[in-house]
């Protein structure tokens, strides 16, 4: 029986990203957050869309322009049916995307908080002295991987630097990882074999309850 767990986890971020814009009705810079509701204005053969954003304090509206006096011709079916409807999955993926919102805010505010689904891919997590973790993040998000593997493996901070430092804690990345953003595709290795509470922490990053 093999001694590695290999798992993968799914992490989903839960708050969309927030441009920071002039708001006018309270005449300041303001955080605005999506509605999750497009806006389709046609014009002849030609199509506007906008993404509608709000002002977390006063309501007022920002439109995030998403296409513009496009041909109706030119524009992808499924897309132009999740515009008109709304689709919530359409709009949920377009409010993560980063790097396009970025296009139209120069101070874009991001968050950490997340869902991480777990699906052992191999192993048995009642055995395994080593682990290999496999990050899925189909949208980008801010949580740096050491408060990912804390969160997740039950463990301290502290706990986590330390396996990093005696080489126990290794990845796919560059040697600062830790400190960066987790990332989809990244492979995280975690050697348990010298830790006395291995099976416990090999169940935790399973999803295996272990009461």
């Amino acid at each position: 029986m093999s001694d590695v767990l290999c798992v993968q986890w799914t992490i989903i971020p839960q708050t969309a990203p927030q441009p920071w814009l002039p708001c006018r009705r309270c005449g300041d810079i303001r955080p605005f957050s999506s509605s999750g509701k497009a806006r389709v204005n046609a014009n002849g053969k030609r199509i506007d869309a906008c993404l509608i954003y709000r002002c977390i304090d006063c309501d007022g509206t920002w439109n995030r322009p998403l296409l513009e006096r496009r041909n109706v011709r030119s524009i992808d079916p499924g897309l132009l049916h999740a515009l008109r409807t709304n689709d919530p999955e359409w709009t949920a993926r377009l409010a993560f995307d980063l790097d396009d919102l970025r296009r139209s805010a120069e101070r874009v505010e991001e968050f950490g908080d997340v869902e991480v689904r777990k699906n052992v891919v191999s192993g048995n997590p009642h055995s395994a002295a080593k682990m290999e973790i496999h990050l899925a993040a189909p949208s980008k998000t801010s949580l740096r991987v050491d408060r990912l593997l804390a969160n997740e493996l039950g463990l301290s901070r502290s706990r986590i630097q330390a396996l990093h430092d005696k080489e126990c804690l290794t990845a796919t990345a560059d040697r600062h990882f830790m400190r960066r953003p987790a990332k989809d595709g990244m492979r995280i290795t975690v050697d348990l074999s010298g830790e006395s509470d291995r099976h416990l922490v090999a169940m935790t990053a399973a999803g295996v309850d272990s009461s």
